[in-house]
């Protein structure tokens, strides 16, 4: 896994993108040299797209739905039976606060649950709930960062960035594992 903090992407990198239809709706799967920066629900191809330029707007994006197709099939497996688990190379952008999220948030075990303030309190940030709650929001690769599998202090279900009945359903399939 490798980490850094270029959030748009270099002016002349390359990014190969697939995307397929899923159980949950659409999914994009895009990796660079280094690894997958990002794993997108949603109810449509065309808005997934459109997000996937947004985020990266210097790179040279390539839709390779034949030979990329593996690593979407991968994604795939793992949201219909989470107990296989989900090994690819990741490269996590993100500020330092965001990553020392994230990387709480991978820790979560299949089928577990953590309150945003349990994460704040594991980073040593105990009243920073709500930049916990951003990161979330942040997080640009589902399901491979599990932010789905945080709640509210209650328990409830609280925002996703791919929407809450995908997270519901997520932690259904998890709970079943």
């Amino acid at each position: 896994m490798t980490q850094s903090d270029n959030r748009t992407g270099d002016p002349n990198s390359q990014i190969c993108f697939a995307l397929k239809e899923c159980s949950l709706g659409s999914i994009l799967v895009a990796a660079n040299k280094i690894g997958v920066c990002t794993i997108a629900l949603g109810n449509d191809a065309y808005t997934l797209t459109h997000d996937l330029q947004d985020h990266f707007p210097h790179a040279e994006l390539v839709n390779d739905n034949n030979e990329f197709g593996q690593r979407v099939a991968k994604v795939i497996d793992f949201i219909e039976a989470p107990v296989i688990g989900l090994a690819l190379p990741l490269d996590i952008r993100g500020t330092a606060f965001q990553q020392k999220v994230w990387q709480t948030l991978q820790k979560i075990p299949i089928g577990k649950q953590m309150s945003y303030t349990e994460i704040a309190q594991c980073i040593g940030k105990p009243k920073a709930m709500r930049a916990v709650a951003n990161a979330c929001a942040a997080n640009i690769l589902a399901v491979a960062i599990p932010c789905h599998r945080v709640v509210r202090s209650d328990g409830s279900l609280s925002g996703y960035r791919w929407g809450v009945e995908r997270k519901a359903e997520l932690l259904r399939r998890e709970s079943s594992s």
